[in-house]
């Protein structure tokens, strides 16, 4: 069986024209190629090289991707959504319950407490 080529290291991979999903498909490929076992050890390392370069790129578009993410807050006494950026720091739990407290006092603020229906009578039935 003949074995494939594999893609120089040296051959300069234009990653610009990659997108994420492009980026992850050729890193798949690459996997299948390695795991496959067709390649010899060089061309084995020049694709684990590529896959590498194909990893880092998709994690840098995921670090850009994060840093544009806000976090839908509430909304004001208008109607707008109020947010705030996306932190990237893990928030422990305590944290965590007085952000979604907030969020979920800003939300009742602005809704309107409904009147109809209301039994003041204090039974049960």
């Amino acid at each position: 069986m003949a074995k494939k080529k594999a893609k120089s290291a040296s051959d300069s991979v234009d990653l610009s024209k990659f997108d994420f999903e492009g980026s992850m498909e050729e890193l798949a490929n690459i996997v299948g190629e390695l795991e496959g076992g067709q390649l010899g050890l060089s061309g084995s390392l020049e694709r684990y090289e590529q896959g590498v370069q194909y990893l880092k790129h998709c994690l840098q578009l995921l670090e850009s991707a994060e840093q544009k993410i806000s976090l839908l807050t509430g909304v004001d006494a208008d109607g707008n959504p109020v947010t705030e950026a996306y932190d990237n720091e893990e928030m422990d739990l305590e944290n965590k319950a007085k952000s979604r407290a907030k969020r979920r006092t800003a939300r009742k603020s602005t809704k309107k407490p409904k009147t109809d229906n209301v039994d003041d009578s204090g039974s049960l039935f």
